[in-house]
């Protein structure tokens, strides 16, 4: 199973980098660059994870996938 970060805004316009399903941020930071680096350097120490990238206003913006990614998927 990956583990998953969001990388999103705060109502502050601060930054913040949370494990998915996790109570509180992982990172914080003032602009989106310095939180997502902090962020994917976390995520880079798992076996199997997945960064997700969200817009100001919360939409989806990108993801990316570190450790063993079984895509394309064996069939």
């Amino acid at each position: 199973m990956r583990k998953k970060y969001h990388v999103t805004q705060k109502p502050d316009g601060t930054w913040a980098g949370k494990a998915q399903g996790g109570q509180r941020a992982s990172v914080v930071g003032n602009t989106k660059a310095e939180t997502l680096k902090r962020t994917i350097e976390i995520a880079k120490n798992k076996p199997s994870s997945q960064v997700i990238v969200h817009k100001s206003d919360g939409k989806f913006q990108e993801e990316r996938t570190y450790g063993n990614d079984p895509y394309p998927p064996k069939g």
